[in-house]
């Protein structure tokens, strides 16, 4: 699994979001922010996030929709259940994922980051297709960029944001990213 020059990741899908801009001049991914998602909350396997990244989510078809009527995020890189990954923006490029975020005495962590989010909730334990999709991606991620630290979002936005949750496994993850990198 590699990155291209383009910063796209050879086996994802891509699917092109509206939510991205440039990184500031100068600024690679030093970062890496692990994020878990689900829509509607724990029910896996809709389009719904895909719609939500690409602007294209009817916010009235499920009550839990209604808080994310006008928002506009998201993440490189979506690692569904089964490992499967889908690329929303070019790591080359900043993906609206991270928000009001602060990491290691810097503000902004969307300007340094990738964010990577997986099909998941805080309390549903993650599956090893997913540890292992994730550890090849950071691996690639690696190859490609001088990637510091991997965290997650409660890290960044610990007053806002709880994922990827309790049931994320650092461990775990970490001993699959050693296997694979």
């Amino acid at each position: 699994m590699e990155i291209d020059a383009q910063g796209l990741l050879a086996g994802a899908r891509f699917v092109p979001s509206p939510n991205a801009d440039e990184r500031p001049a100068g600024e690679a991914p030093s970062l890496v922010v692990v994020h878990g998602i689900s829509l509607p909350p724990r029910c896996f396997g809709s389009d719904a996030v895909e719609r939500l990244f690409t602007n294209r989510l009817d916010t009235a078809t499920h009550p839990d929709f209604a808080a994310l009527a006008g928002l506009e995020v998201s993440a490189h890189l979506f690692i569904r259940r089964g490992g499967e990954i889908v690329q929303f923006v070019a790591t080359g490029r900043r993906a609206w994922h991270a928000g009001d975020s602060f990491w290691r005495g810097r503000a902004r962590c969307n300007d340094f980051s990738v964010g990577v989010e997986l099909e998941g909730a805080d309390d549903v334990p993650y599956l090893e297709a997913q540890y292992l999709a994730l550890a090849r991606v950071v691996a690639a991620l690696g190859r490609r960029y001088r990637i510091a630290e991997i965290v997650g979002h409660s890290d960044i936005a610990p007053a806002r944001k709880t994922d990827p949750g309790e049931a994320f496994d650092w461990r775990h993850f970490r001993e699959r990213l050693a296997a694979v990198g």
